[in-house]
């Protein structure tokens, strides 16, 4: 079974990805969510989902530090990592990338480019 982690700490964002992706989980993908950086980890650890979409501006581990974590520390390269952020200035696109980041997304987001995303890492 497939897992798609959505990760931020406004629950509107939460939800709106949810909704989003609401067709992708009627095949089978299941869809958690954590709103810190903490409860990512180790929801990451425990769940090891395919996808994450992490946000960055969060209370306890930010964005970077989840991804520098599951990507170096704990090695996790297979989980696919998607930064979504309010932050589109060119340094904190380059630092994302630096910490492992595969894609990175400046909000407002355009729904069907998430779901394009999610159906191409998840291979359905």
């Amino acid at each position: 079974m497939k897992k798609i982690l959505i990760v931020d700490d406004e629950l509107h964002i939460r939800l709106l990805l949810k909704q989003t992706l609401e067709d992708i989980e009627e095949e089978g993908v299941v869809l958690l969510t954590a709103d810190n950086g903490e409860k990512a980890l180790e929801t990451i650890g425990r769940e090891i989902p395919e996808l994450v979409f992490l946000d960055v501006m969060m209370p306890k581990l930010n964005g970077f530090e989840v991804c520098e974590a599951v990507k170096h520390s704990l090695g996790m390269k297979e989980v696919y990592i998607v930064m979504l952020t309010a932050k589109g200035q060119e340094f904190d696109r380059r630092r994302g990338l630096d910490v492992g980041a595969d894609v990175y997304i400046t909000k407002p987001f355009n729904p069907d480019e998430i779901v394009k995303k999610a159906r191409e890492v998840l291979g359905i």
